[in-house]
C-alpha cells in the first residue's frame, strides 16, 4: 500500500504542475497589474513604473517567469505580490488555517448527517421518514450555496434584533477585538463558525445522503447480506458490520471528488459572512491581477484535492478487505 501511495503522489506532481502553468499563463495574459499605477493622474514617474515592472518580473517572458516562481516555491518564496507590503506565503498560510477549520468541521457534520440519514432512509424505504428525508435532501441540493448562506445570515440578524442581543454571529471569523482569555476566544471562534458551517455542510450533506441511501439499498439486497441474516445475526450487526461498511465505499469516492466543490463553496460562504480566509485571498488576487498569489492559491488547493483523493483510495482497503493494492 505504501508503494501505491508513493506512485499516486508521483503521478499527481505533473498534474499539479500543468494546472499551475495553465492558471499562470491565463493570469499573465488576462491583464496588466500595473494598470492602476499607469492610470494615475498625475501619472507615476517612469522610474517608479520601471522599478515595479522589475519587482514583479513583468520584463521577463512567460516561461522564465513561471520557472522562476517554481524555483522560489522550493525555498518558501511564493513570488512578489502586486501589494508590495504583502508576503504571499505568510498571508496564504494565515488564511489557510481560517478556511481549513470551516471546511473540516463542515465535512464532519455533513458526513455524519449523510450516513445517519442515508441509512435511515434505506432501512425505512418508502415510509414517511424516507419521503421526508428525500424531500429535504433535494431541497438543500437545489439551493445555491450563496443563497442559503444569505438566508442564514439574514435569519441570524433578524434573530439578534428580536432578542435585542448579539446571540448569533453573522460577520467575520472572530470578534474585533477578540475577547480576553483563551477560553473566551475559543468560544468566540466557535460562535462565528456556526452559520457558515451550517451553510457549507447542508449543501454537501444533501448529495452525500442520496448516495448513501442508494448504496445501502444495493448492499442490503446483495447475497452476502442475505447470508448473514440467514445465519441468525442480529439486524444491527448485519447493518453495521456488513452492509454499512461496504456502502461507505461510494460515499468515500464522492467525498474525495467533491472536495474541490467544497473549497469553492467555502469561497462563496466566506464572502457572504465576510471571513478573511482563502476565499477572500483569491478574490483579492483576481481583483488586483496578482498572478503569483492566484497561482499559489491554486497550487495549495490542488495539493489538498490530491491528498483527499489519496486518502480515499487508501480507505478502500480498510472498508473492504477484498480490495488490495499491489
Amino acid at each position: 500500500m505504501l508503494a501505491f501511495a508513493v506512485r499516486r503522489i508521483l503521478i499527481s506532481i505533473p498534474i499539479l504542475l500543468l494546472a499551475s502553468f495553465i492558471v499562470f499563463a491565463l493570469g499573465v495574459s488576462s491583464g496588466n497589474p500595473l494598470a492602476p499605477l499607469l492610470e494615475k493622474n498625475p501619472p507615476a514617474p517612469p522610474n517608479v513604473i520601471a522599478a515595479e515592472t522589475a519587482r514583479l518580473h513583468l520584463d521577463q517572458p512567460l516561461i522564465p517567469r513561471y520557472f522562476s516562481w517554481l524555483g522560489g516555491l522550493l525555498h518558501g518564496d511564493f513570488g512578489p505580490s502586486v501589494i508590495s507590503t504583502q508576503n504571499i506565503g505568510t498571508e496564504l498560510g494565515t488564511r489557510f488555517w481560517v478556511t481549513i477549520r470551516l471546511i473540516a468541521l463542515a465535512m464532519v457534520i455533513a458526513l455524519v448527517l449523510a450516513v445517519v440519514v442515508g441509512v435511515l432512509s434505506a432501512v425505512k424505504q418508502y415510509t414517511v421518514t424516507d419521503y421526508t428525508t428525500t424531500f429535504l435532501g433535494f431541497l438543500f441540493l437545489a439551493m445555491p450555496s450563496f443563497w442559503l448562506a444569505i438566508l442564514l445570515k439574514q435569519g441570524g440578524i433578524e434573530f439578534n434584533k428580536a432578542v435585542d442581543a448579539q446571540v448569533v454571529y453573522t460577520i467575520g471569523a472572530t470578534s474585533i477585538p477578540p475577547p480576553p482569555g483563551t477560553g473566551a476566544q475559543i468560544v468566540d471562534v466557535l460562535g462565528h463558525m456556526v452559520l457558515p458551517t451550517i451553510a457549507l455542510a447542508l449543501i454537501s450533506y444533501a448529495s452525500w445522503s442520496r448516495f448513501t441511501r442508494a448504496s445501502m439499498l444495493e448492499v442490503m439486497n446483495s447475497d452476502y447480506v442475505r447470508l448473514a441474516r440467514s445465519k441468525g445475526l442480529s439486524r444491527r450487526t448485519v447493518m453495521v458490520k456488513h452492509a454499512l461498511r461496504t456502502a461507505l465505499i461510494p460515499l468515500t469516492t464522492v467525498t474525495a471528488l467533491d472536495i474541490a466543490s467544497i473549497i469553492g463553496g467555502a469561497v462563496v460562504t466566506e464572502t457572504v459572512f465576510q471571513w478573511k480566509g482563502m476565499g477572500d485571498f483569491l478574490l483579492n488576487a483576481i481583483r488586483t491581477e496578482d498572478v503569483y498569489a492566484a497561482s499559489s492559491w491554486l497550487l495549495l488547493t490542488g495539493v489538498i484535492v490530491v491528498l483527499f483523493n489519496l486518502i480515499a483510495d487508501l480507505l478502500y482497503g480498510v472498508l473492504d478487505p477484498r480490495i488490495r493494492y499491489a
